[in-house]
């Protein structure tokens, strides 16, 4: 049997390009004691990627040259010599950028299966999956938010703001988005039930973007969902209430820049706020419960979220790189099958 698969070709020398992956056609081993196939239905494209493609310490090695590039999967069996496991179950786990994963499933984390007639598979992608789980941790763990607070979350339409806000709302809090259009705008207030949320493409400036943040959030911020950096977070930084707290999640608008600074670093002092950069990866213990709520709410329908779907393995790399220049809408995916 034929997998077809992406490997990561060579590191990127500045800006991500296509010329940095490689589609590779291989004959699938045979499975041994213990293992499964495991054909996949959807990939998983997610920010996180652009940093371990590069050479630099990190909270996870670095993307081997040569090596399916990683990233989450889900599926069914579809052959299997693990008695955990028969032809059919549907199964999420990192199966990387290929059709085909041969797993050995004795391995703790490495397959997990999951309820498809209750929650759509694609979604333990993300609201119910890593997008969901980090979203849910940063927002009752690293902000502690409670109700009658004011947060911000950037990147608000996007598959962990999306349901940053959503929960936030659900206890108590008012809650202003900032996303790239009109159109991402418009979802996040009429379909996501944000309070507000600002069009970041239309305030380039400090000036401009904090006068519309005074706008949306008079009383101040009490917490701020990050996972932008840059401008966005020195503006937030300065609208900050006293004891405010920051989830620094990502800083995607530096992926592919290089490092950031924070302009006014002073004000983590003088308004004594907590800036606590978090991995999801780190909260394993909290994993079974943020995934029961998360699936419970998708199930009956009052988490919404929205996807991007592109076709095919050949599409993963194009499709990767307009994640990180914002021209997903949602969740982006990778349908093969």
């Amino acid at each position: 049997m034929i997998n077809h698969r992406i490997v990561l070709a060579s590191r990127p020398a500045a800006e991500a390009a296509v010329e940095n992956f490689r589609l590779e056609a291989v004959e699938l081993p045979a499975l041994q004691d213990g293992q499964v196939l495991v054909r996949h239905h959807f990939l998983s494209l997610d920010p996180y990627m652009r940093m371990r493609m590069n050479e630099v310490k990190s909270y996870a090695a670095p993307q081997a040259l040569g090596a399916v590039m990683v990233g989450g999967t889900v599926g069914e069996v579809v052959q299997s010599r693990h008695a955990g496991y028969g032809p059919g179950d549907p199964v999420v786990g990192m199966g990387g950028w290929q059709e085909f994963a041969v797993v050995d499933a004795g391995q703790p984390g490495a397959l997990r299966k999951v309820d498809a007639s209750r929650v759509p598979l694609s979604a333990y992608l993300g609201a119910v999956g890593m997008p969901g789980v980090t979203a849910w941790v940063g927002l009752n763990h690293i902000i502690d938010a409670k109700a009658g607070e004011t947060l911000v979350v950037d990147a608000a339409s996007g598959a962990v703001g999306s349901v940053v806000g959503q929960l936030a709302k659900a206890r108590g809090c008012t809650v202003v988005g900032l996303a790239g259009g009109v159109d991402k705008c418009a979802y996040v207030v009429d379909e996501l039930g944000f309070d507000a949320c600002i069009d970041y493409k239309a305030h380039r400036d400090f000036t401009s973007l904090a006068a519309a943040l005074d706008s949306a959030a008079p009383g101040g911020i009490d917490g701020n969902f990050e996972n932008v950096g840059g401008l966005i977070l020195d503006v937030v930084l300065s609208r900050m209430n006293a004891f405010g707290r920051v989830a620094l999640c990502g800083m995607i608008s530096g992926y592919e820049t290089g490092p950031m600074t924070i302009h006014n670093a002073r004000l983590l002092l003088t308004q004594r706020l907590k800036l606590q950069g978090f991995i999801v990866s780190d909260h394993m213990a909290l994993w079974p419960q943020a995934l029961a709520e998360l699936g419970g709410l998708v199930a009956s329908g009052k988490l919404k979220y929205r996807e991007t779907m592109a076709q095919g393995i050949a599409s993963a790399p194009e499709a990767f790189l307009g994640l990180l220049k914002g021209r997903n809408f949602g969740k982006q995916l990778v349908k093969l099958t």
